[in-house]
């Protein structure tokens, strides 16, 4: 288990992102072109995908189908879920939405480091549940997108008194200008249209897309983490505004979500194993394909708090005693 914890802590792609704090801290004149990082925002969001598209086609839909079904739940209520709660801690709008839609995607490297928990212990799983860290990244970006303009339509910022004061009236609900700018916004057409043509064309695309979005993606995602942590270390200093509020809804609700993921995973019909990395996907936070969501539909939302909160708390936290913890609410439930 340390030895799962050291690699991923020592990964290239979280030390990028602290190199980019640490550039921007010490205030040096490192910056990348902003059309540069919505390009590496772009590529980000066709590979993750194309690539979940491809694998989820290896299966049957009467075999992922309920799993299917429990993924989509889950990356759709956690967004809510969140909002709730951070309506008790008097967050402002835009970055209410941009931890939802952290929090409601997954963690990448989180699933793969619970990937090789389960194969160092012999645990088996579901071989589908790779494309299920596809599929849950888009409901989370979409239902969040999606309360932002709702909540921006009728001026209901969440507040702190009241059960229901994040819900939008009836008339939100049917606005067709919120539906249209919800669905169709780049982040979700890139996301949920490359995941369909990876789908739709299966191990055929591979040797177009290989050379470019399957033996680049670690490096460019290293390059897009770097951008992302120069902008986190930039604002870093309005985190302090929220103090530890933000820290205690960064160490409890992944613990809560992971929990529930567990349920879902095994109302699902899933093994040990894949229940526990059901819990794993839900109690995860994204810093890949949310904030490259993020950084082009709500560029006023602060890096700093829902990149410090995924990376700097819930990442380690998940690491440490996540893992283990939602594979041995696995066992019991089991």
């Amino acid at each position: 288990m340390s030895e799962i914890i050291l690699q991923n802590l020592l990964s290239p792609v979280v030390l990028f992102f602290v190199l980019g704090i640490i550039a921007a801290i010490f205030k040096s004149d490192l910056k990348f072109p902003s059309a540069l990082g919505e390009a590496l925002s772009i590529y980000l969001l066709i590979a993750i995908g194309i690539k979940g598209g491809i694998e989820l086609s290896h299966y049957s839909m009467e075999t992922v189908f309920v799993p299917i079904m429990g993924a989509l739940f889950l990356g759709t209520i956690i967004p809510f879920l969140t909002l709730f709660m951070l309506r008790f801690i008097k967050m402002d709008l835009k970055n209410s939405i941009g931890l939802a839609a952290t929090y409601g995607s997954v963690s990448i490297v989180t699933y793969g480091a619970a990937i090789s928990f389960l194969e160092g212990n012999g645990v088996a799983y579901e071989g589908f549940m790779n494309a299920l860290v596809v599929l849950m990244e888009s409901p989370a970006i979409l239902v969040s997108l999606w309360l932002l303009k709702v909540l921006e339509s009728e001026n209901r910022i969440p507040s702190t008194s009241g059960t229901l004061g994040i819900l939008p009236s009836s008339s939100g609900f049917m606005n067709k200008e919120i539906i249209r700018e919800s669905l169709f916004g780049k982040s979700i057409v890139l996301l949920l249209g490359s995941l369909l043509i990876g789908l739709a064309l299966g191990e055929s695309a591979i040797p177009v897309i290989k050379p470019l979005f399957i033996d680049l993606y670690g490096s460019v995602l290293i390059l897009f983490l770097l951008n992302m942590g120069i902008i986190a270390g930039q604002r870093l200093p309005e985190v302090r505004k929220h103090g530890i509020k933000l820290l205690m809804f960064g160490l409890l609700s992944p613990l809560f979500f992971g929990s529930l993921g567990v349920l879902i995973g095994y109302a699902a019909g899933l093994s040990v194993g894949g229940t526990a990395l059901m819990g794993v996907l839900a109690g995860s936070a994204s810093y890949i394909a949310a904030p490259a969501a993020l950084k082009t539909s709500v560029p006023d939302a602060n890096p700093s708090i829902y990149l410090g909160l995924s990376l700097g708390v819930t990442f380690p936290l998940n690491l440490i005693i996540g893992i283990p913890i939602y594979y041995q609410l696995s066992l019991w439930i089991h």
